[in-house]
């Protein structure tokens, strides 16, 4: 049963930590390999379930650390349907992984939560193509379509809300902001940006949401930044009250150079941190906070510690 999708702590003043980058941890510093960057492969083993769970104890100590809240996020961000067939999932079996991502979730919280660090469960939406490039676009309608498979799947399961991550574009977004709507689901949409600030598509982060928002009524309780560094976004972040969170990059290159990248980038986490503190003290509307790619534990402890400085 979900605990928080009627009351998200995020939104009502308690600061909540992310983790870092799932998948760039699992492939660079573990060796593991992950076809198509799809995490969820991990719940298909017991020993790809220890993996995960040894991988979430150094967020939960750091939020306990920091007396916060944590987000645990679903490895879910490629358990869709077009990516679920190149590992030779069909429906049924997408379902299966969708479910067990988010029960894995919810046995990690039993075990761990405490009344100082809440922890809540969000089941993570990824794009339907390359994050990285719009490619060709879908029709908001094609999206709802598309998106509304784990939607309801998750509205079924003990998540409390959907985190849409790394949205290139508006029709993909509102259509995964109306699939959640739909569903009756709270979801928080996040874009990805390039280095120029804008989307991968063009568009300016403030016409996103506000396209989104006017498509949907204003349905997203919140909207976040990831998969960009700070110096890509901190100006065009400046003043938007419905961006709640950012999960960032630890490298500073462009989307292209990242791709292709043949080593990790792990950037400065005692940077981050101070970077953190400064995208802190510009927006205090920021509720969430964490790392995306070539980040981990490091780079989180620094970005709890700028939220403690910031209380």
């Amino acid at each position: 049963m979900a605990k928080y999708r009627t009351r998200l702590p995020q939104l009502n003043g308690t600061r909540i930590l992310t983790d870092g980058g799932l998948e760039t941890v699992m492939i660079f510093q573990e060796g593991v390999e992950l076809p198509y960057f799809a995490s969820f492969d991990l719940l298909g083993s017991e020993e790809g379930r220890q993996r995960l769970r040894a991988y979430f104890d150094p967020y939960i100590a750091i939020a306990k650390r920091d007396g916060v809240g944590l987000l645990l996020e679903s490895a879910t961000w490629r358990a869709s349907a077009d990516w679920g067939a190149k590992l030779g999932l069909d429906a049924a079996g997408l379902a299966a992984i969708n479910r067990e991502a988010i029960a894995f979730l919810a046995e990690v919280r039993a075990a761990n939560e405490t009344p100082a660090t809440p922890m809540v469960i969000s089941a993570c939406i990824g794009p339907r193509g390359d994050g990285y490039v719009p490619g060709a676009l879908m029709s908001a309608d094609e999206a709802v379509a598309y998106h509304s498979v784990q939607a309801r799947i998750f509205a079924d399961t003990a998540a409390d809300l959907i985190s849409a991550l790394t949205m290139n574009n508006i029709p993909e977004a509102t259509g995964v902001a109306r699939a959640a709507k739909a569903a009756g689901m709270p979801v928080a949409v996040s874009f990805t940006v390039e280095t120029d600030g804008r989307l991968p598509s063009g568009d300016t982060l403030q016409d996103a949401v506000d396209a989104v928002d006017r498509a949907t009524g204003a349905y997203p309780a919140y909207y976040m930044i990831n998969c960009a560094h700070p110096t890509h976004f901190a100006d065009a972040l400046a003043g938007n009250a419905r961006i709640m969170g950012v999960r960032a990059n630890a490298s500073r290159c462009s989307h292209a150079e990242l791709d292709e990248a043949e080593t990790l980038d792990e950037g400065d986490p005692a940077e981050l941190g101070r970077q953190f503190a400064e995208l802190l003290r510009e927006n205090r509307q920021l509720s969430v906070l964490g790392g995306c790619c070539g980040t981990d534990h490091r780079h989180v402890s620094e970005i709890g510690l700028a939220l403690r400085t910031a209380a």
